[in-house]
């Protein structure tokens, strides 16, 4: 039993700044990863970053120089900042984490998603 609440999107100026958060809260026993997805109308949902338990990241080509992914541990919480925004950043953002239940499994959790909007 765990949720996953995303917050921050929002519509934005292309060039300007915008930081996405997702939240876990429930029964959590441990997180292995934490991954930032985006889909667009018609368009394929894409992996836009990643973070592991280990702190190890990854960004994506299309955002790689403009994304930073990074996770608070206190308050089990994922940010994605993205800065130089272009319309073609303009996308439902999904949070996506990776945990396990403590029997050795894994088990992924998905939330609900946060609508970005980058006008031209």
């Amino acid at each position: 039993q765990v949720q996953l609440m995303e917050f921050g999107g929002g519509l934005v100026q292309a060039g300007g700044s915008l930081k996405v958060s997702c939240v876990a809260s429930g029964n959590i026993v441990s997180i292995n990863a934490m991954v930032w997805y985006r889909q667009a109308p018609g368009k394929q949902r894409e992996r836009v970053a990643t973070i592991t338990s280990g702190g190890s990241t990854n960004i994506a080509d299309s955002v790689k120089g403009r994304g930073t992914i990074s996770f608070d541990n206190a308050k089990n919480t994922v940010h994605l900042q993205m800065n130089s925004l272009k319309p073609e950043d303009t996308a439902v953002y999904y949070c996506n984490a990776l945990m396990g239940d403590g029997r050795g499994y894994e088990v992924e959790y998905w939330g609900q998603g946060t609508q970005v909007t980058v006008s031209s």
